[in-house]
């Protein structure tokens, strides 16, 4: 698998590119998730036998570019923002098509994301329907107003991949608790819709194991892959 670093736009792109592959998985990525992006990879290599490629890119901002709508602070002082919505255009019409420029087969393309970036591709699911699959691995669905969003709107992904660690519902802050109840009605919602959705439990809170985590979601989508 080649490797290579670009920049696009103003944001640090990291393509893990096999040629002979369809599968194209997208991901949106801070620091720490960079540090571990090789060990996902591998990971993922491990988990499944089909042949996939990796496109990441860099949040700068991750308050403000993972969210599409503003909402006050639920820890700290640092409040969310709405520019999801260019997040996605900057996937939709400048990382795609330069993929497409360079010879790279984007027609199966999955998104994941870990944390807020985990919300933001299930929500760029109800926006698009680039996106066959999407891996959203302990993602904030406690975000306010959210259940409400996806209760009156309809994925256009055909597979989801939802996962939370078993202790990240018990915290001590009332919204960020109430995680556990809005992923399992997320669940719920995606089904209702005919979406073939699963969630999977895993052992920890949100802090632990986030490339594994993410390695186990693109490993099920690549494995329950849609032709």
């Amino acid at each position: 698998m080649n490797s290579k670093v670009l920049n696009l736009s103003g944001k640090e792109c990291y393509l893990y590119i096999r040629p002979e592959t369809k599968y194209m998985l997208i991901q949106p990525v801070d620091d720490h998730d960079l540090g571990l992006l090789d060990r996902e990879v591998d990971l993922i290599q491990t988990l499944s036998d089909i042949p996939f490629s990796l496109a990441a890119f860099k949040i700068h901002d991750w308050n403000s570019e993972l969210t599409p709508w503003p909402a006050p602070p639920v820890f700290g002082k640092e409040p969310f923002g709405d520019k999801a919505g260019e997040t996605l255009t900057f996937v939709t019409e400048r990382f795609l098509p330069m993929l497409k420029e360079m010879d790279i087969d984007v027609s199966h393309c999955m998104l994941g994301g870990y944390s807020l970036a985990g919300l933001f591709a299930l929500w760029a699911s109800y926006q698009a329907g680039s996106f066959e699959g999407v891996v959203a691995a302990s993602p904030s669905v406690w975000y306010p107003q959210w259940i409400d969003f996806a209760s009156v709107n309809k994925p256009q992904a055909s597979s989801v991949y939802l996962s939370l660690g078993d202790k990240e519902e018990k915290t001590r802050n009332p919204v960020m608790a109430q995680v556990g109840n809005a992923i399992r009605r997320q669940e719920e919602l995606l089904r209702e819709h005919g979406v073939n959705a699963i969630l999977e439990w895993n052992v920890g809170n949100h802090f632990v194991d986030s490339e594994k985590r993410m390695a186990k979601g693109f490993a099920w989508l690549l494995n329950n892959k849609i032709e």
